[in-house]
């Protein structure tokens, strides 16, 4: 299409040229042939009046009045003398047009006689001839004296001089608007090709993108429209690359929660129906023999209350997911040094269950602007998974301490690496970063508690797993309390 635009710019701008070029050359061809005919008229018409002057004078001083044979007995002298002082060709011609005398035979015959036949009807006449720079005139008129005719005089005079000027003045011209239309038609067509050749550019890349390439860029030095074209293009195709870019994480995002919504669906269904049916089956066997086997019901007691307390716990934390954004009780001042404290006391005793222990140094007076129940679930479900996660035999350590303006909590324990690619994902919920280590009961909605209470709370949350260390940092901003 484009070398289409191309070809029809060349050839419209050759039409135009060449049409421009043709009418200009035939105007100024007419407009020399007018000057010249008329110079010429202007000329003969002085020479008939010289010629008639010349004539009336003889007739006077020979004192002949209307009489045809004068005019043929003088016709010899009259053509010399005419002939001398015109420095043309003369001839003399009765009023029938039957030559008398002629200066110069040969300058009238073989030539057009139309100019004769019409002084023969009484008429002034001429005709010219001409051939690029050479122009002769033939011009008859009838001799009148004192209102008759008494015979006629035919002049051939050379007009070459004007005609040779002319013909200079047409080739001058002409090679003037030659190169003049010459110049304009090479300017057109470079200046369509500085037009097209881009809109060609522009055409391939469009057809590299509508193929998929989204790598194509366009460079023109160029501060026209044109260049501001090529811009917007370029701009457009990065704005494309970054909408699909985000089309492409939002559809892995989307896919990464499908996938982790069913394996929470297919990990609740399983954490709920493995202790519901151990309960409905010690219940039923329960119910059946009652306490003929005191052994066995005890055992069957105590599985369905460790069972009862599993789904409990359960239910608590999803209740707790999914009430996380629905306020609760009001936030005030909180002193989480206690908090803490009580937490790090109270889960030293499951720490112990698993042969670790805890170990606590904190500040006091760490006061926060917050709520105090979510922010102890906040610490037990840290130290929990610490607990958990932790290698045995080992020492999990909590510091609580101010930080640039803010209440920095502090939990390490030693445990399995986990992946950097993993340690992003592990806020989300029904996540667990290794199976292998996953706690019976745990559907991985821990953590995600976790960074819902601190984000409520206008903190920060990370996790560090180095050197065999793992470490999760909490940033709440810092409330200096005030003494009244």
């Amino acid at each position: 299409m484009i070398k289409t635009i191309r070809a029809k710019f060349i050839v419209g701008f050759f039409l135009i040229f060449c049409l421009s070029f043709l009418i200009l050359n035939q105007t100024v061809k007419e407009i020399i042939r007018t000057s010249n005919q008329n110079i010429v008229t202007a000329d003969l018409i002085g020479l008939k009046n010289n010629s008639n002057v010349y004539i009336r004078q003889a007739f006077l001083i020979n004192h002949f009045k209307n009489n045809k044979l004068y005019f043929g007995e003088m016709a010899e002298e009259m053509v010399d003398e005419l002939n001398h002082v015109t420095a043309s060709n003369v001839s003399a011609y009765t009023i029938e047009g039957i030559l008398l005398f002629s200066s110069d035979q040969a300058a009238f015959s073989g030539r057009n006689d139309d100019d004769l036949k019409q002084a023969i009807e009484g008429k002034t006449a001429y005709t010219i001839t001409h051939e690029q720079n050479t122009g002769t005139v033939l011009f008859s008129y009838p001799v009148i004296i004192d209102g008759v005719k008494v015979g006629i005089l035919r002049f051939s005079k050379d007009f070459n001089l004007l005609y040779k000027q002319s013909g200079r003045i047409l080739d001058i011209i002409f090679y003037i608007a030659l190169a003049i239309f010459t110049a304009a038609f090479l300017f057109s067509y470079l200046l369509s090709r500085h037009i097209t050749i881009p809109l060609i550019k522009l055409t391939r890349a469009s057809t590299e993108v509508k193929n998929g390439n989204l790598n194509v860029r366009i460079d023109f030095q160029r501060k026209d429209e044109i260049g501001r074209l090529a811009v917007n293009f370029n701009d457009m195709i990065d704005r494309i690359s970054s909408q699909i870019s985000t089309i492409e994480r939002d559809r892995d995002r989307l896919k990464d929660l499908n996938e982790q919504e069913k394996r929470f669906f297919d990990n609740v269904t399983h954490e709920l129906k493995t202790p519901l049916t151990s309960i409905l089956g010690y219940a039923e066997m329960i119910r059946e023999k009652g306490e003929a086997d005191r052994a066995f019901f005890d055992k069957g007691m105590n599985h369905i209350v460790e069972e009862s307390r599993r789904l409990h716990s359960m239910v608590l934390k999803l209740l707790e997911v999914s009430h996380s954004n629905s306020g609760g009780e009001a936030f005030e001042m909180v002193d989480t040094s206690k908090i803490l404290q009580d937490v790090c006391d109270s889960m030293s005793f499951r720490a112990k269950r698993y042969k670790k222990r805890i170990m606590c140094e904190m500040e006091e007076n760490l006061l926060v602007h917050g709520q105090a129940d979510r922010l102890r679930q906040l610490f037990i479900n840290i130290l929990d998974n610490a607990i958990k996660y932790s290698t045995s035999q080992s020492k999990i350590w909590v510091k609580a301490e101010l930080h640039a303006g803010t209440v920095r909590y502090i939990f390490d324990n030693r445990g399995e690496p986990i992946a950097p690619d993993q340690l992003a994902n592990l806020f989300q919920p029904f996540y667990s970063a290794n199976q292998k280590l996953k706690e019976e009961g745990s559907v991985g909605l821990g953590l995600s508690i976790v960074k819902s209470i601190v984000d409520d709370h206008a903190g920060t949350i990370r996790i560090v797993s180095e050197n065999g260390h793992t470490i999760v940092y909490v940033e709440i901003p810092y409330m200096k309390a005030v003494i009244s």
